[in-house]
């Protein structure tokens, strides 16, 4: 039994031969240590935003740490519908979510493996936090009209996350690509999540242009 699990996992950080998918999968150091970060980053975004909305809750004339001016304003985004999609504040998701993510890194980083649908179910979650750090994106820029700088630490973490989870499936073939994107991401994944964050950079550049130039 041993010897048949040995057979059948792939070793962390080496793609499976060409057109078969390894019954378990591990991960390098690096990649492991890069959920830890991020789990760990984003964790503490979520921690202390649910602690400021609680202090909200107590007292609404209650003002959050990161309140620094019109446009960096935590207390507003707070106060905000969107702050709240799912009939609870969105940090208390994030806590468990980002405390699932570092668990996994430091599972991998014992050398543990998974199999393709943990892979698949991990590439998911990211997915739907990408997107819905989207959508919190948006109406932080165009609706609420303020930014959180814990959600913005947040948005990074899950941003960094997703790509390099969805890179690490496509390079071990458990997400189906074209040779030349898994080469291309063999090199350089980290291309995607400097373009993504670049892109939101330049749109808070522009939407608060005169308030940064002033």
């Amino acid at each position: 039994m041993t010897m048949t699990r040995v057979q059948n996992q792939v070793a962390p950080g080496r793609a499976p031969a060409e057109g078969r998918v390894s019954h378990t999968l591990g991960a390098g150091r690096a990649f492991a240590w890069m959920l830890v970060v991020t789990g760990a980053a984003g964790l503490l975004a979520a921690w202390v935003i649910t602690l400021d909305k609680f202090k909200l809750l107590e007292d609404p004339g209650f003002t959050p740490g990161c309140s620094l001016n019109p446009v960096v304003s935590c207390g507003s985004v707070m106060k905000s519908a969107q702050a709240e999609v799912f009939g609870f504040p969105n940090p208390m998701l994030g806590l468990a979510a980002y405390a699932v993510v570092a668990a996994i890194g430091f599972a991998l980083l014992s050398r543990a493996a998974f199999r393709r649908w943990f892979w698949l179910g991990l590439n998911a979650g990211a997915l739907f936090g990408v997107g819905f750090c989207t959508w919190l994106t948006y109406q932080s820029l165009y609706e609420i009209n303020a930014l959180c700088l814990w959600c913005c630490l947040a948005w990074v973490a899950t941003i960094v996350m997703f790509w390099y989870v969805t890179s690490h499936n496509v390079r071990h073939g458990l997400l189906p690509a074209p040779a030349p994107v898994r080469s291309f991401l063999d090199e350089f994944t980290w291309v995607l999540p400097v373009l993504h964050l670049g892109v939101i950079g330049m749109l808070i550049l522009t939407r608060w242009w005169d308030f940064w130039a002033s």
